[in-house]
């Protein structure tokens, strides 16, 4: 059987979808969407959202009576809100609240407000649904509201007053942190901002759901009361602020074993080996265990897309910042348990792809991390090589033998059993996937870089 071109995320809204040709993207808008995609692309609204790099632009290539077809500007990677870290989430969020703002100026209004509708590109957040675009009528209150807090609202007061980690929330609820279940973990933190949108917003969903009412009266709110409202809304989201705690991998370039000579060394030999693989722009490389990006700006240097992943939060954020500090285009930080990586999700887990099903990539970089993968979380060199090999055509991987002094700190706190873990059997796994294109001694260092090649066919 054809498998279908058409994206799997794309079927609940009847205004349109998403499909795949030659690799490329596009998007097919329905005949009843029409009125509402002309009004966007002839009121003016469109090209103020586009310059103000707010919404993802597009160029219209076919039009018939029952549908016309759009090529928006294609992204290299697609990333979720359950790995986006506070400042992301705050961004993302403003983002749209601005996008709602303009959009009432040319009396239309966003119907959705999830955060599946941002993406990050060039290093800032995008809207990328087009048809998400709605007319305003008179009187009517946002009707995203309740969407936006329970994407927006919710996460971010439970990651500023309780714990940044409830950011994986978003993973188990696709549709939005439920407003009761953040209201409970709350417990009346989160001042006045919680108190209006969380509280008593909760509040008065119960009682509209209430099974013994027979009619709930809509209220009549004014265009300049949105408005109100969504800079309220702003202004609130801009005085969340992270709590800063410490973290694992915080300062972890204060505490490593290099001294500069090593640190030199290691730095020419991924260098060199980037340079090897020759990745063009259109290519993309993955960086595990990037901590604040310091190895993804090398490679970036060839103008490639580098996602660059920690599980810290803190390495994240400062990772994100600095990538925004410098206009950092072609680098995205994201959150990620390397060995527990979000899994596709959704209606017949199809609607959220699993990271593996976001590759293959050009290159993976897993530099001084195997020993936590393989020693920290007694994953075996070999299911690690096998994974690898699928998903990516190449890897730069540095080998920590067991006699360097970030594994005997490790060692200190749990039972050696880790018999198979040295340099001959790494070498002896890896091979059964990869070819050593190249391997080097890192200099004043007891570890090992190599260069390696995928066996399997990507």
């Amino acid at each position: 059987m054809k498998k279908s071109n058409k994206e799997t995320s794309s079927f609940r809204d009847p205004s349109g979808y998403i499909y795949y040709e030659n690799n490329t993207v596009y998007r097919k808008i329905n005949k009843r969407y029409f009125d509402k995609y002309d009004y966007l692309m002839t009121s003016g609204l469109y090209d103020e959202l586009v310059k103000q790099n707010l919404l993802i632009e597009h160029e219209e290539v076919k039009r018939t009576d029952e549908y016309i077809i759009i090529k928006p500007v294609q992204l290299p990677f697609i990333s979720y809100p359950y790995e986006w870290c506070f400042e992301q989430i705050k961004d993302a969020s403003i983002t749209t609240l601005k996008i709602q703002n303009i959009s009432l100026k040319y009396n239309m209004t966003l119907k959705d407000a999830t955060a599946y509708n941002i993406q990050f590109y060039q290093g800032k957040p995008i809207f990328i649904d087009t048809l998400s675009f709605d007319f305003y009528k008179e009187g009517e209150p946002w009707g995203a509201y309740g969407q936006f807090t329970r994407h927006f609202m919710a996460p971010l007061l439970l990651m500023t007053y309780v714990d940044e980690n409830l950011n994986c929330l978003l993973r188990n609820y696709i549709d939005g942190i439920p407003l009761d279940l953040a209201n409970n973990i709350l417990k009346n933190r989160g001042g006045l901002t919680a108190m209006q949108h969380i509280k008593l917003h909760n509040k008065s969903i119960n009682k509209n759901n209430d099974s013994n009412k027979v009619e709930v009266k809509q209220a009549h709110i004014s265009k300049n009361s949105i408005i109100n409202i969504i800079q309220m809304l702003e202004r609130q989201i801009t005085k969340l602020n992270r709590q800063n705690k410490d973290t694992e991998w915080d300062k972890y370039y204060d505490n490593t074993n290099y001294n500069d000579k090593a640190e030199i060394s290691k730095i020419d030999y991924v260098q060199k080996y980037i340079d090897k693989i020759n990745p063009t722009k259109e290519d993309i490389l993955w960086d595990f265990g990037a901590n604040d990006g310091k190895y993804s700006r090398i490679a970036a240097n060839k103008k490639t897309n580098i996602v660059s992943f920690d599980i810290d939060f803190n390495a994240v954020n400062r990772n994100y910042k600095k990538t925004k500090l410098e206009n950092e285009s072609n680098i995205l930080p994201l959150l990620l348990d390397l060995t527990n990586p979000p899994p596709s999700i959704g209606f017949a887990q199809e609607e959220r792809k699993g990271l593996t099903e976001r590759g293959p990539v050009k290159c993976i970089l897993l530099l001084a991390l195997i020993h936590h993968i393989c020693i920290s979380n007694n994953v075996p060199i070999e299911n690690l090589a096998k994974w690898l090999s699928k998903i990516s055509k190449y890897i730069i991987i540095e080998f920590v033998p067991k006699e360097d002094s970030q594994i005997q700190k490790l060692l200190k706190t749990r039972k050696d059993i880790f018999d198979n873990y040295n340099q001959e059997e790494f070498e002896k796994e890896f091979t059964k996937y990869f070819e050593i294109v190249e391997k080097n001694k890192i200099t004043d260092s007891l570890r090992t870089i190599y260069l390696m090649e995928s066996k399997y066919e990507q």
